[in-house]
C-alpha cells in the first residue's frame, strides 16, 4: 500500500494551483482594503457629529464603524498569516489562520459592535428625563448621507467580488458553501453598514419629527441587534470551516468519475476531502485497479489521476491515493453514497 502526495505541480501549464484558484474567485483582499479605509475615514466623522448633536445613535453608528475598521485589519492580518510555507510544526501549511481569525472577526462584532451598540442605546433611554432636549440633527443628517455614500462605493466594491465568486450561485447558498470567508464578511459587514445608517436616519428623523427622544435610543439598540445577528451568520459559517469542511456532494461525484474514466481503474472507494484553506484542498482516495495493470501502469495512471484531480478542481493541493482490495473498496464507495444521498 502506498499514498502519493503532491503538491499542486500537476497543472498542464505549470502553475500553481493556489494562483489559478485565486483568479477564479477574485482578488478579495481589495473588497477587505476598500472596507477599511472607508470605515477609518467614517468612523471619526460619526463620532464627531455624535459629540456635538448628542446622538446615541450616532454613537452605536461610530462603534460599528470602529469595530468595522478592526475587523478588516484582522482578515488582512489572517490572509497574509495563512501564507507562510509548511514547517515542521505545520506540516500542511497555515490556511486555517484565516478562519480563525474570521472568528475572532464574529466575536468582535458580536460583543463589541452589537454589545456596546445596545448598552449606548439602553443607556440613553435609562437618563432621559423630562428636561431631556434634543441637539440640532442637521450635522447628524449630513454625516448619515456622507457616509452612507462612502459605505455604498465600499458595498458595491465588495458586491462586485462577491458576485465573480458566487457565479450563478444563490448568494444565501453561496455563503452556506463559501471557503474563503473574506469573500462574504465585507459583504455582510457593509451591508449592516447600510441598515446601520438607514436605523439611524430613522431614529433620528422621527425623534425630531415627534419631539421624542426614545427613538434616538431605540435605534441605536437596533443598531445593536442588527450587528449581533450579523456576527451569529460569521460564527455559524466559520464553526463549520474551523471543524472541517470538504468537497459537497455532486463534486464527489465527479470527483469518483475522474478516477473510474482510467482504464486501469477498476473501482473508486472512499473519497475524503478537506479544505485546509479557501484555496488549500487535501484529498484522499481508495482506489481499486486492474488486476492486469503492471507496477509501472499503477503509476502512471496516479500521475494522470492527479492531473486530472488539480485540472477540475485547481484548489487541490494535496492528493494521497491508496490502493485497496476490491471488496474493501465496493464496501467503502457504497457507504459514501449512503452518505452523500443523505445529505442531498
Amino acid at each position: 500500500m502506498s499514498d502519493i502526495s503532491t503538491e499542486p505541480t500537476h497543472l498542464p501549464d505549470g502553475q500553481d494551483a493556489r494562483v489559478v484558484s485565486d483568479e477564479q474567485h477574485g482578488e478579495s483582499p481589495k473588497a477587505v482594503i476598500a472596507a477599511v479605509l472607508a470605515n477609518i475615514a467614517i468612523g471619526i466623522v460619526k463620532f464627531i457629529a455624535a459629540f456635538i448633536s448628542g446622538s446615541s445613535a450616532m454613537v452605536s453608528e461610530g462603534i460599528h464603524s470602529i469595530v468595522d475598521s478592526g475587523n478588516g485589519l484582522l482578515i488582512l492580518f489572517g490572509m497574509k498569516r495563512a501564507e507562510r510555507k509548511p514547517d515542521l510544526a505545520h506540516p500542511f501549511g497555515y490556511s486555517q489562520e484565516l478562519y480563525f481569525w474570521t472568528l475572532v472577526v464574529a466575536v468582535m462584532i458580536f460583543a463589541l459592535g452589537g454589545g456596546f451598540s445596545m448598552y449606548e442605546g439602553i443607556s440613553h433611554i435609562l437618563h432621559i428625563t423630562p428636561e431631556t432636549t434634543l441637539g440640532d440633527p442637521t450635522l447628524n443628517y449630513v454625516i448619515i448621507a456622507i457616509s452612507a455614500v462612502i459605505e455604498g462605493v465600499s458595498l458595491s466594491v465588495a458586491l462586485r467580488e462577491f458576485n465573480a465568486a458566487r457565479g450563478d450561485v444563490s448568494p444565501l447558498r453561496f455563503i452556506r458553501e463559501a471557503k474563503d470567508p473574506s469573500l462574504f464578511t465585507v459583504v455582510l459587514e457593509d451591508s449592516a453598514a447600510e441598515i446601520g445608517l438607514l436605523l439611524a436616519f430613522l431614529g433620528t428623523l422621527l425623534g425630531h419629527l415627534t419631539g421624542n427622544p426614545y427613538f434616538d435610543g431605540i435605534a441605536s439598540v437596533l443598531i445593536g441587534v442588527l450587528l449581533a445577528c450579523v456576527a451569529i451568520i460569521l460564527l455559524r459559517e466559520t464553526k463549520g470551516l474551523i471543524i472541517g469542511e470538504g468537497l459537497n456532494g455532486e463534486e464527489l461525484r465527479q470527483l469518483a468519475r475522474i478516477v473510474e474514466a482510467n482504464p486501469n481503474v477498476r473501482k473508486c472507494g472512499r473519497i475524503l476531502t478537506l479544505y485546509l484553506g479557501p484555496h488549500d484542498l487535501l484529498v484522499t482516495i481508495d482506489v481499486t485497479f486492474e488486476e492486469t495493470a503492471e507496477r509501472s501502469n499503477i503509476d502512471h495512471t496516479i500521475d494522470a489521476i492527479e492531473r486530472a484531480i488539480v485540472s477540475a478542481f485547481p484548489q487541490t493541493t494535496r492528493i494521497f491515493i491508496e490502493p485497496e482490495d476490491l471488496e474493501l473498496t465496493q464496501a467503502a464507495a457504497k457507504r459514501a453514497t449512503e452518505i452523500i444521498e443523505a445529505a442531498d
